[in-house]
């Protein structure tokens, strides 16, 4: 991420009135003190910048502008300066407060839309007053996208930031939502991935399904090779090698014999996993698939299928993963399914989410549809990671990725701390 260029990162502009909290918006939203904040008007003076990790956006770069509303001879300067950011923003973020809308909030809503940069409005400091009809009738005609927030109500930073990165995502042009590779980044260019392919009912005759199709290719294109096997022969196979794969990848059904036969040297992971990370956020997929540790009877869990294929006798959605949570539990749970575009609207009702890998959806469609199932307060995992979990080889499957490692081994100590 330190390494990103900040012409290759997401540019987040804040603007507004002396005084609205940008600052505190923006400290609020980073998790860490960018700017310095004051009840004394135009406390920032300048155009600030700050470079962060934006998960699952990747590097982003928040511009805070000095107050457009600053009558004193240098504010005039720090105002041109502040105007000058609209060359570069992506995105403006406008903060003002509950009902005030004034010539300010026109001026910057005009020039973004000349622009043709989207906004969303920030209406903060609702502790203090709470935003009447009218001024959210008002806000619609401007734009369609604003958000209620309180800098100072840091219990609700999570809703506030998840809110904002649905946003975000929705807005953000495409080229900021480009996936990062399947497997390129995990070998080394001359190196191997063993791919672990198990040919069953569900495998198409005469072909790979496409997740598999994917990965071999991206091998490929990142200049490794890539060898195919069923799970019977792993063993035999890795035998012959002189030295150790660089990787090896398997089918999520298969994953505790190939974890089995996978010597703890060699790293291992699944393709949906892989997938995971590629259409979605494996960050968040980790951490869902620490609710599986805190499942009860009687819980309701969803299963979410991106494609709508005709479903089989043992099917992994329907069938399999609910049988191997009812046996780790070692009880009934309720399980509903939706398959292709259905989504629930009453999301809250679920403890867990378990989305497939969605190598039929947009990156955008699911990261929108992880954003959705957070701003409901409920957790969400994948297949992969959650297969994984219930055969007790997450750990093993995870540790390619640090850092998503690490999202899951912290949801489970915060969630055993908050039950203790």
């Amino acid at each position: 991420m330190k390494k990103t260029p900040r012409g290759n990162r997401l540019h987040i502009a804040l603007f507004g009135r002396t005084n609205t909290g940008k600052s505190s918006y923006l400290n609020l939203v980073t998790g860490q003190d960018v700017a310095i904040t004051s009840s004394i008007a135009g406390t920032t003076t300048d155009v600030v910048g700050k470079a962060i990790e934006m998960l699952p956006l990747g590097p982003v770069y928040f511009l805070d502008t000095a107050g457009l509303d600053d009558k004193t001879a240098l504010g005039k300067l720090r105002i041109n300066r502040t105007i000058k950011v609209f060359k570069s923003a992506d995105i403006v973020l406008l903060v003002t407060e509950p009902n005030q809308w004034t010539e300010y909030e026109d001026m910057v809503v005009a020039q973004a839309d000349k622009l043709d940069i989207p906004v969303v409005v920030v209406v903060n400091k609702i502790d203090v007053e709470k935003p009447q009809q009218k001024f959210l009738t008002q806000l619609k005609s401007h734009t369609e996208y604003y958000l209620l927030v309180s800098s100072i109500d840091y219990p609700r930073q999570n809703q506030y930031i998840s809110e904002l990165k649905k946003l975000l995502i929705h807005l953000c042009p495409d080229d900021f939502l480009q996936p990062p590779p399947l497997v390129g980044d995990l070998i080394s260019p001359g190196g191997i991935v063993v791919m672990v392919v198990p040919i069953d009912l569900q495998a198409p005759k005469g072909r790979l399904i496409l997740p598999q199709v994917q990965t071999i290719r991206d091998a490929l294109d990142n200049d490794s090779a890539a060898v195919v096997v069923k799970e019977r022969e792993l063993a035999s196979l890795l035998k012959r090698f002189n030295q150790p794969p660089d990787l090896v990848v398997c089918d999520s059904q298969a994953v505790l014999k190939v974890s089995a036969d996978t010597p703890k040297n060699i790293p291992m992971t699944t393709f949906s996993i892989l997938f995971a990370r590629f259409k979605g956020d494996l960050v968040e997929a980790a951490r869902g698939a620490a609710q599986l540790e805190f499942i009860q009877p009687g819980d309701k869990i969803l299963i979410a299928e991106a494609c709508s294929h005709h479903p089989i006798q043992d099917d992994i959605g329907r069938v399999k993963i609910p049988r191997w949570i009812r046996q780790y539990i070692g009880g009934d749970v309720i399980i509903d399914v939706f398959a292709g575009r259905d989504w629930p609207e009453n999301l809250s009702q679920y403890k867990l989410v378990i989305h497939c890998g969605g190598c039929v959806l947009t990156r955008r469609e699911m990261l929108n549809r992880i954003q959705d199932v957070k701003q409901h307060g409920v957790s969400i995992t994948n297949y992969g990671v959650a297969i994984s979990y219930l055969h007790g080889v997450v750990e093993r499957t995870l540790k390619p990725f640090p850092a998503m490692l690490m999202a899951y081994e912290d949801e489970i100590n915060k969630l055993k701390t908050q039950r203790e």
